[in-house]
């Protein structure tokens, strides 16, 4: 079969949308000018990440259906209306399209590549497939580049949580794995305890140590909010920092091949709603920098 004859990327989605994702996606926390530029990348993103994972689709088939959304992106390609939208939007906001066409390598190497090696190819990794996503948000809120070290660190972080969480049906589905390799050798652990129907002491260590990496780089990503001009921006992010320590410490304590290490929906709305009663209940960091100002003039 060609692949003409599979119609268009969004011809594999897997159903999966935003209020599905473990940490809020364009939330109305946001400004309602900001979302729709957001909310368009989400959806060129989930497209090209369900056609990375669909389970039917051979890599070479993949790969193809890839660069034709990033053919869309380049206005020669009518048959990827999601990509077209999102380069509408870039177009009309003067925003760049590089952080949608880094999303697209992480996605061609999901297609080919079945392991991790290392912190450092994971880390790599995130650089293409979670980092973008945090500087496009930057972008359309005007941020500065300065802001981009912590972003940087926050998205890291995410992607490691979810890659926890899902290890075991993304071994057993897609025969990949995220974990580092060597890491899993250093515990005594190996490929092969991803299917089991519990994890193994040593994967259960692995897990552990990695879930305490992602908790650095939020030591690290604490830096954003204050760093942000603005306070609805900012806000979000203190909600999904929170939510984030609450998942790295459900996967400290659970098992992630048993269903564990995810903040049930009830709890995170109650975590969500208590960081954001103590954001507001604080002076906006920006404010307090517009008054120092003034008092200085």
């Amino acid at each position: 079969m060609s692949l003409t004859q599979f119609g268009s990327a969004s011809s594999y989605q897997s159903g999966k949308g935003r209020h599905d994702e473990n940490f809020p996606v364009a939330s109305l926390l946001l400004a309602p000018g900001r979302r729709g530029p957001i909310l368009a990348f989400y959806r060129f993103a989930r497209i090209a990440d369900d056609v990375a994972d669909h389970p039917t689709l051979a890599p070479e088939e993949k790969l193809r259906l890839l660069d034709r959304m990033e053919a869309a992106l380049d206005g020669v390609e009518a048959r990827e209306p999601e990509a077209a939208a999102l380069q509408d939007i870039l177009s009309d906001r003067g925003l760049s399209d590089a952080h949608a066409r880094l999303l697209l390598s992480a996605f061609r190497q999901d297609a080919t590549v079945k392991r991790t090696h290392s912190w450092l190819e994971l880390m790599d990794y995130c650089a293409h497939s979670a980092m973008p996503v945090g500087r496009f948000v930057l972008d359309v809120h005007g941020e500065p580049r300065v802001t981009h070290a912590a972003s940087d660190a926050i998205c890291a972080a995410l992607q490691i949580i979810n890659h926890l969480q899902d290890c075991g049906r993304d071994y057993r589905e897609l025969d990949r794995v995220y974990i580092p390799l060597d890491m899993l050798a250093h515990n005594g652990a190996c490929v092969e305890d991803l299917a089991r129907d519990k994890a193994s002491p040593a994967l259960r260590k692995t897990i552990a140590d990695l879930a305490l990496r992602a908790d650095e780089l939020l030591d690290a990503g604490e830096a954003l909010a204050p760093l942000l001009s603005d306070r609805h921006l900012a806000r979000e992010v203190e909600v999904i920092v929170a939510l984030a320590r609450a998942n790295v410490a459900r996967l400290r304590a659970e098992d992630p091949l048993q269903g564990g290490g995810r903040t049930s929906k009830p709890r995170a709305i109650f975590i969500g709603l208590a960081t954001l009663l103590r954001s507001l209940a604080r002076p906006c960091p920006s404010l307090q920098r517009g008054a120092a100002h003034d008092a200085g003039a």
